[in-house]
């Protein structure tokens, strides 16, 4: 029986790539770049390879939040500290609590029936400012952000550090519902969780890393929920 669902936050719940680019405009601009939308996009992948490059434990999170920056520039030719870049835009980005279409109603409808856990990668000044400005932290009967646990997703030591903070858990009674197939999806299945891949933007599977479950749309969850 399901008992328990475990949410990823960044375009799962909240828009982050409309928080990023609204937070990386503002801090360019204080840096005299101009962020065209070439210019975010680059940004973009070059960010998303980072924190991969994290998950397969590759580079650290301190070495992602300055090389990102650091790689971009030199495409750019410009000439930028990238930590004092980094420290402004993460300042931005913890204004930006924009939801993810059918967010918000589905936290409301599912919080009564199940044992809501949020599990996500980032700063965890940034996260908690961002939970606390949407106002959905009374959903969640715990939040789990990698900072705060000392693991990042997916390693399993993070789900374990989750899960034994849940008194008498049991992963087969758990669903793990995010965004990112590397993180959210190979993360909970190696820990034991089956998983939901939310998947709006039409992606193509990775063969290695199967979901148990797809939907486009948050508000096709409590359907799918139902048959569990």
């Amino acid at each position: 029986m399901l008992t328990h669902i475990f949410f990823d936050l960044d375009n799962t719940l909240l828009d982050f790539d409309r928080g990023e680019a609204h937070a990386l405009s503002r801090a360019f601009r204080q840096f005299g770049i101009d962020p065209t939308p070439a210019v975010l996009a680059r940004y973009h992948d070059i960010n998303l390879s980072q924190w991969e490059l994290l998950e397969e434990g590759k580079l650290t999170k301190e070495q992602v939040l300055t090389r990102r920056f650091d790689l971009l520039f030199a495409e750019l030719g410009a000439t930028c500290d990238s930590q004092a870049v980094c420290d402004l835009y993460e300042s931005f980005l913890a204004e930006e609590h924009g939801f993810v279409p059918g967010a918000l109603e589905l936290l409301k409808a599912l919080s009564s029936r199940y044992s809501l856990h949020l599990a996500t990668n980032g700063a965890s000044v940034v996260q908690r400012r961002r939970l606390a400005d949407a106002d959905i932290l009374p959903y969640f009967q715990n939040i789990f952000i990698s900072e705060e646990v000392g693991y990042h997703k997916p390693s399993p030591a993070f789900f374990h550090a989750c899960f034994a903070a849940i008194p008498g858990f049991d992963p087969a009674s758990a669903l793990m519902v995010g965004d990112s197939l590397t993180s959210d999806i190979r993360g909970g299945r190696d820990a034991g969780l089956r998983t939901c891949w939310l998947d709006r933007l039409g992606r193509s599977l990775r063969p290695d890393i199967l979901p148990d479950y797809t939907v486009t749309a948050l508000d096709q969850l409590p359907a799918l929920l139902e048959t569990l």
